[in-house]
This record gives structure tokens, sequence and C-alpha cells, in this order.
């Protein structure tokens, strides 16, 4: 695993913090100060005045000694606190909101989910602020110790002005102020995130990969979304909305858009389309269903479990548009790895990456020269809401290089 290396320079507290509290955090048995002066490149006199900071925080203490061999005396190794810091993170669906709070490892430790009843976001807005204040009260900690709250949000948005402009599946959000009415509600810091890239944040963190991590997220709800990371950090873009990929074209022959092309992603291969397959096609029942179209596309992949062969046709043929989506990103944006996850990955997970993989590599622009590795996030089917605290715990614990330029 690569480490980010700091810099004596003056004027350079914050990153060098940040850098040693990250190389802290990546290690499961914590660090000495000396081991921490070679891996991260400052001198050893840095480290002491940082880690002093740090421990007079409680973001980090004295964790026992270090068993060495050869001379010299065992080192004092120093570890995270876990409970110093902690984030809420706040996934936005059509049908429910989750909220979690992560300590400062990024481990979850309270959880609440609540369905939305109505669509009205003022409602909504006080079901997320009421959901906060429950895991908040359940894990019996002050808000001094909550470093913000994250959203993640279905885009596109507006990330300067904290807005969600119109999403598809929510009738009734045109330029809701999102992140100002919950900061109003919570009386806490808030930041929003398209729920895409809030996964694949929640995978940079909770994985712990290489400093040069590089992947496309696909993310699986209602309906299909990405995220692109490159050298461990997420690229956003200029208006922080990349990855609306509902109108790339994976099949010419296809059923048309509504943006006036054929066979888009958003007309192939979300969840919400493949359940209206199986319905048209009599693979699941078509007697009135009020229950989102999460729960009917579980209950697909269950039916296909069982060895339905309408079921497992239908799964197959939808792995194989998603592989032609895939490897159109994978071709264009050279990355090492694919990431998929979301609330709807867990039930089609087996399905995909039974089939997937093969598309890809025969699709693949590179594939004389490597493979390219297909997974499912280790983050969980909850990879919105966690990521959407993580992005909290990111923004003001990992090293960003652009704190480096100096204003003249």
């Amino acid at each position: 695993m690569g480490t980010r290396r700091g810099t004596n320079l003056p004027r350079m507290g914050d990153f060098n913090q940040s850098v040693i509290l990250e190389a802290i955090r990546q290690s499961a048995a914590g660090l000495s100060r000396i081991e921490l002066a070679e891996a991260i490149g400052l001198s050893p006199q840095t480290v002491t005045n940082i880690t002093r900071r740090l421990l007079d925080e409680g973001l980090i203490a004295e964790a026992g000694r270090s068993s060495i061999t050869g001379p010299g005396k065992p080192r004092t190794v120093l570890g995270l606190v876990p409970q110093s810091r902690y984030s809420v993170g706040v996934h936005l669906d059509p049908a429910v909101v989750t909220v979690v709070l992560l300590d400062l490892s990024g481990t979850v430790v309270a959880r609440r989910t609540a369905p939305i009843a109505a669509q009205d976001p003022h409602r909504i807005v006080d079901t997320m602020a009421a959901s906060i204040r429950a895991v908040i009260g359940a894990a019996g900690i002050e808000t001094d110790r909550i470093a913000g709250v994250g959203i993640a949000a279905p885009g596109p948005l507006d990330a300067e002005r904290g807005t969600v402009i119109d999403p598809p599946m929510l009738p009734g959000w045109t330029r809701v102020p999102l992140r100002e009415l919950l900061a109003e509600a919570t009386g806490l810091s808030v930041v929003l995130e398209k729920d895409t890239t809030a996964g694949a944040v929640g995978e940079l963190w909770t994985r712990r990969g290489p400093a040069d991590d590089s992947f496309v997220f696909l993310y699986l709800g209602t309906g299909l979304g990405a995220a692109l990371a490159r050298d461990g950090d997420v690229v956003r873009g200029r208006t922080r909305n990349l990855g609306e990929i509902g109108h790339i074209v994976v099949d010419s022959d296809g059923p048309p858009c509504v943006c006036g092309m054929r066979g888009c992603v958003a007309v192939m291969c979300t969840p919400r389309v493949i359940v209206d397959e199986a319905l048209r096609e009599g693979v699941l029942s078509q007697e009135e269903d009020a229950r989102p179209s999460e729960s009917r596309f579980a209950e697909l992949c269950d039916v296909a479990r069982t060895g339905d062969p309408a079921a497992q046709a239908l799964l197959r043929r939808a792995a194989r548009r998603t592989a032609v989506l895939i490897a159109t990103l994978t071709n264009m944006l050279d990355v090492d790895r694919v990431v998929m996850g979301g609330p709807s990955w867990a039930s089609v997970s087996d399905f995909y990456l039974a089939e997937i993989p093969a598309h890809i590599d025969r699709l693949s622009a590179t594939r004389a020269l490597r493979s390219i590795p297909v997974d499912g996030t280790v983050v969980g089917a909850d990879a919105g809401a966690v990521g959407a605290a993580c992005v909290v715990l990111d923004s003001a614990l990992t090293p960003r290089a652009s704190v480096l330029l100096l204003s003249t």
C-alpha cells in the first residue's frame, strides 16, 4: 500500500498533519514516530511536533510499545482514537432515507432508516433531521464530536449552492436548497454530494487501497450512475456532476429514450427498467404492488436464483447491456479496476459477477495488455449513506495537494 509524502517546508502544518493522521489511520497496528518519519518523508522533529498536537486533540493515542528485533528500545506506537470524532451520512433515496453514524475509523456505530411517505421536501428534511438526532442519541455522544453531516442525493446537483436540481425520481424536487435546509434543521455543518460520488469516496476510505488507486464505480440504485477515482481521490468534474451516464447508448436498436436517441442506459440497464421488462414478460406478477423498484428487483433476482430460466435469461441480458456501458467507460478512462455497489447491488451481484467480466474483457481496448478486475464494493448496501459520512471525514482529514498552493 502506498503512502503520501509530506513536506518539511514552512506553513505546511495542516497538510502534514493530514498526512500523518492518514498514515496512522491506514495502519491497523499503529506506527511509531520513527516509522512515520521514514514512511512519509518528514523530519523526526516535525513528526514529533505534529503528533504532540494530535495527542493533545485526542485524535491519536499512545497504543503500547512495538516489539522490535535487534538493538534498540521498543518504540511507542501511535494509534487512531476512533471515538474522538464522528460523522453522519444521509442517503436520500426516492423511497427511503438512510442515516448512519461513523466513527473516525469509518466504522458504522449506529444506523436508522425511515420510509418516505410523501415527496414534499420540507417533510423529508424533517424526517432526515429526526433520524440524525436518533442515531446521535443512540450512540450517546455529544454533538461537539460530530465533524459534520454528509448527504448523498441523486444528481444532478448545484454543488456551489447545495441544491438538488431536478432528480428524475423525486417529483417536486426542483432546485431544493437541501444543504441549507438540513443545516438549519440540525445546527450541524452539512455537505451535499452525488450518491454515486459518495459511494466511490466510501470505497476509498473503507478499502484502504494503494495511494494511486484508480477505478470506475458503478452505482446501482433505482437508476444507474457512475463515479471515477484516480490516484486515490475522487474526480468530481467541473460542476461536481461527473458520472451522469443515463444517455450513453448501449444498443442502437433499443427502445426510444426521452433524449431522442435509442437504447440509452436509462431505458436499457437500470433496475427499474429491468423490473418493467420482467412485468411485461410475466416473470414477475402484474398484480398491484406498492413496493419500490429495489424490492421488486430483489424479488426478480430471488426468482432467478430458484432456477427460473426466464428470470435468469433476463438478468443475463441486463448484464450484457451493463457490460457494454462499463467497457465504454473503462476504454475511455483507462482505470485499473471496476467497482460495483449501491442498494440494488447485493441482489444481483452473483449474476453480474458471473457474466460481466468476460464481456468487458472481450470489449476492452487494452485486453492485450491486461485484464480489468470487476468486484463489488466493500461498503455494503448502505454505500450512499456510508459514503456521504466518509465525504465529511475525507474533506476534513485527507491531505490535499491543493493546500500547498500558497496565495501571493
